[in-house]
């Protein structure tokens, strides 16, 4: 941040700038200044709402001040579009109008960088200030490098050094700056004769340079095709590609051959003038100009021969050019050279052997059928078997003279008399040709009469090549294998397919089929298969899909090969529960190693990456869990009422490097189970008495017999009954079945001992009960404790199982009415909660009702039971 103040009046421009600039670079000047520089910066591509600074806080602004400061934008530039201000705050947000560097600032160089200048206003005029924000933009990777065109060809000679450079002059542009813009070139196949390097120029630009890291030979490939690739500095890294066509040029460094270095021939003294005798042929593995050949005879051959015969120079046909001599025999022997550009002459000698006759030969008239030229025939492979070559017909032969005509030579050919005509003969195909199997044929028609003279006429039958042949693939299965998470545009193979035709019919390029994804690229020339996204295993584990290659002719053949691509799965799914966590409820009790819930996980991930293991991390001391099932059991049974809940956690480890792993709570809440019988607190022993006065009242609450359960629910649901008497008026007393309070039920004339059974019994499955002695001693005092513990009884001696008793006892005593334990399980089964509410109830009850007591006298003060 940099603040300036008006200072007083200069004398000079000189002054005021350099009071500017003085203080420009000093630090912040108070709130009053009304003239400020502040710089931020942000990266472009950010959302709408993002902080982009506060002018208030960086100017240290108070704005607790009335009236109020006010933060306005000079509508002045475009910028203002960018961002948002906050009035009262002077907070700069980013708006909806997402900035794009590289549109923003399309006229800028790299060095200059690129930013927003803004002119704040801060108001009002007590307080104005204009505040100067530059906001500098800085650079995100969000450019990928692309090349000016889809295909860069370079031209290499053949006979370029090791280590020679060849600039690759359509270099890739992005529109990124610093580190993401491209920052390295290479090859996706460089063939082992091939690197890149990058040289930076002054401006800063890289252009990529061919290397040649081995010899050249165009003979043996004229061509290489590749995909050069252009990747910038960005995390991860963008890339662009374009294909690199690499042209080996040629130079002139083969000499022509002869295919055969002796030729001889055989002629007959009436040999035709303008006969052919005999096609030298030479090969030169050069292209162009440097492919040429002449033919020459050597400067050894005479004059005469050089009469009698003609070469062709272009085409080294040597024919008949004068008329021999029928009458004398000759050998001639001619030296022919083959001339290329810079070459020493290739050398092949022709022997020609006149054979003197005595009368006149048997004449050969050939007839063409199929297409000729120069005395070559040429056929199309698809022609079908007996397919007309040409008719030869046999003059000069005398009308009783016998004439044999005869083929020599290997190939598919034979030659048959025409019909019935005498002296004609029909040369002809026996099978389909195969341009692939042999290309070219010579032939002869052997003539020979009766006088053992012979005439040999040559046909050469040259093939012609036809769409006939698919491309086939090397491998008609292409198995594939990739991990998963690849980078994109990741090489996956590249396809190789073959076309035994010729020229364009065997040119081939290569197709994705109809059932590919469309995240797969394959390349038409090079065959490279490339994926152009992430993989993942989890969502799709084999690819399987057609490829096709597809020669160049019409109509075009093709074949189709099955590319099968399976992905390798990486430990990158972490086990996973069925559920967040587990509650499993069991009874108490339950037995040791008994299942108590099964744990059920899973890990997307494949082999070792998706083998579990499950662990406990706590309360291994008590619970034991099994892998393999994820079954969890408990060492030992387990008691509610030393702990009614577990919280065990329990620990998934998949079997991966490095390991991944999750952790589940598992809540155990074991259910009662009725195995305590009620506990009576109150009276404590069956010893204990308590003193009645004999004017009590009826209906007057005596004492209570008071129990618990450890158990739950229903299982400590209590009842309280009376199951025998031992008093002197049967009937005296009576217990409340819910409550255990015992309560006199008609005035006590007799004094004396009475003894209460009470059974107090829970609503569990089964039934558990404890019974306890209630002692009543009726009497105004306790005058003799001696007597009074000699009448109390000295063991139990009662039927604990008896059945209910009926609703009359005797002498007309009322018995509970059972009908109120029946209600209490249903009320119970309910709302549990009501028995203990019920039985909190009925303490305070009785607690109330003997403080209510009125005291008559000193001998009504009731004793407590005691415990002797």
């Amino acid at each position: 941040m940099w603040n300036t103040k008006r200072g007083p009046c200069l004398h000079s421009k000189g002054e005021l700038w350099g009071l500017f600039i003085l203080l420009l670079y000093t630090s912040p000047l108070c709130c009053s200044s009304n003239f400020s520089h502040l710089i931020y910066k942000i990266k472009e591509g950010l959302p709408e709402g993002i902080l982009i600074g506060a002018i208030s806080a960086d100017l240290k602004l108070d704005l607790s001040v009335s009236p109020p400061r006010l933060f306005n934008l000079e509508l002045k530039t475009d910028n203002q579009q960018y961002v948002n201000l906050n009035n009262t705050t002077g907070e700069l947000f980013t708006s909806a109008v997402e900035i794009d560097r590289e549109a923003l600032c399309a006229e800028s160089h790299e060095g200059q960088g690129c930013a927003i200048f803004l002119d704040v206003l801060i108001l009002p005029q007590q307080y104005f200030q204009l505040v100067k924000v530059k906001i500098i933009i800085e650079d995100v990777n969000d450019n990928r490098p692309h090349f000016p065109v889809d295909e860069i060809r370079v031209s290499v000679p053949e006979n370029a050094p090791v280590n020679a450079r060849f600039a690759v002059e359509q270099s890739a542009v992005d529109p990124d700056i610093g580190i993401h813009s491209v920052q390295t070139y290479w090859l996706v196949n460089d063939y082992g004769v091939f690197t890149l390097d990058v040289e930076e120029n002054e401006g800063g630009e890289l252009t990529p340079f061919l290397i040649i890291t081995e010899s050249l030979d165009r003979e043996t490939q004229a061509e290489y095709v590749t995909d050069i690739i252009a990747e910038d500095g960005g995390s991860p890294p963008l890339l662009g590609t374009a294909t690199l066509k690499i042209i080996i040029t040629d130079i002139n460094d083969n000499c022509p051959k002869f295919t055969e270095s002796l030729v001889n021939v055989t002629l007959y003294g009436n040999t035709t003038k303008g006969m052919q005798l005999a096609r030298l042929q030479a090969y030169d593995p050069d292209e162009g100009a440097n492919a040429l050949i002449t033919y020459t005879f050597s400067e050894r051959v005479t004059q005469e021969s050089r009469k009698l015969f003609h070469l062709d120079t272009n085409t080294g046909v040597l024919k008949l050019a004068g008329k021999i001599d029928n009458n004398t025999g000759k050998l001639y022997k001619l030296i022919v050279l083959a001339n290329g550009p810079t070459c020493i002459p290739e050398v092949a000698t022709v022997t020609i052997h006149i054979i003197k006759q005595l009368s006149g030969p048997p004449v050969v008239i050939p007839r063409y059928i199929a297409s000729e030229k120069d005395g070559v025939v040429s056929l199309s492979e698809s022609e079908p078997p007996f397919s007309p070559i040409a008719f030869f017909t046999i003059k000069n032969t005398e009308p009783q003279q016998k004439i044999e005509c005869l083929l020599e030579g290997a190939g598919p050919f034979r030659l048959v008399p025409y019909e019935q005509f005498k002296n004609e003969y029909l040369l002809e195909t026996t099978e389909l040709l195969d341009y692939e199997q042999q290309q070219d044929y010579e032939i002869v028609i052997v003539v020979r009469n009766s006088h053992g003279l012979v005439v040999n006429t040559v046909v050469k039958v040259h093939v012609l090549d036809v769409n006939d042949n698919a491309p086939v693939f090397k491998q008609s299965f292409i198995d594939i294998t990739v991990e998963e998470n690849n980078p994109p545009n990741t090489f996956l193979a590249q396809l190789q397919a073959t076309d035994a035709d010729s020229e364009s019919r065997g040119e081939v390029y290569y197709l994705l089929g109809a059932d590919a994804p469309t995240i797969f690229d394959l390349d038409r020339s090079t065959g490279v298969l490339t994926v152009s996204t992430s993989l993942d295993r989890e969502e799709k584990e084999t690819y399987r899909f057609m490829v096709r290659a597809v020669d160049r002719d019409t109509p075009r053949k093709e074949s189709i090969a099955t590319v099968i691509i399976t992905v390798q799965d990486r430990n990158d799914n972490s086990p996973r529960f069925i559920n967040k966590d587990f509650t499993f409820f069991v009874p108490e009790n339950f037995p040791g190693f008994g299942e108590i819930g099964v744990l059920t996980v899973t890990d997307a991930d494949a082999g070792e990456n998706g083998w579990v293991a499950l662990s406990i991390l706590n309360g291994s001391d008590i619970f034991v869990i099994d892998t393999g099932r994820g079954a969890l059991r408990a060492k030992t049974s387990l008691d509610r009422e030393q702990q009614g809940t577990y919280y065990v956690w329990i620990e998934a480890i998949d079997g991966g490097e490095p390991a991944l792993s999750c952790i589940t709570t598992v809540t155990v809440l074991l259910l009662d189970v009725n195995d305590n019988p009620p506990t009576v607190l109150f009276p404590q022993s069956n010893q204990s008495y308590m003193l009645v006065l004999p004017n009590t009242l009826p209906g007057t609450s005596i004492t209570e017999v008071y129990a618990v359960d450890r158990d739950t629910g229903m299982n400590a649901v209590i009842a309280y009954s009376i199951i025998k008497r031992t008093d002197g008026e049967p009937g005296s007393f009576d217990i409340d079945p819910y409550t255990g309070n015992i309560t006199l039920r008609k005035a006590l004339s007799n004094r004396g001992l009475y003894s209460l059974w009470v059974k107090v019994r829970d609503h569990g499955q089964p039934e558990l009960y404890s019974t306890v002695l209630v002692n009543l001693f009726v009497n105004e005092t306790v005058s003799n404790e001696t007597l009074i513990q000699s009448l109390l009884p000295r063991s139990v001696d009662i039927d604990h199982g008896e059945l209910p008793p009926d609703k009359k006892g005797r002498k007309g005593e009322q018995v509970p009415n059972m009908c109120g334990e029946y209600q209490v399980l249903l009320l119970a089964l309910t709302a549990t909660c009501l028995g203990l509410f019920l039985t909190v109830v009925s303490l305070v009850t009785y607690i109330c009702c003997k403080k209510r007591k009125p005291k008559k006298k000193r001998s009504d003060i009731e004793i407590p039971l005691n415990s002797l």
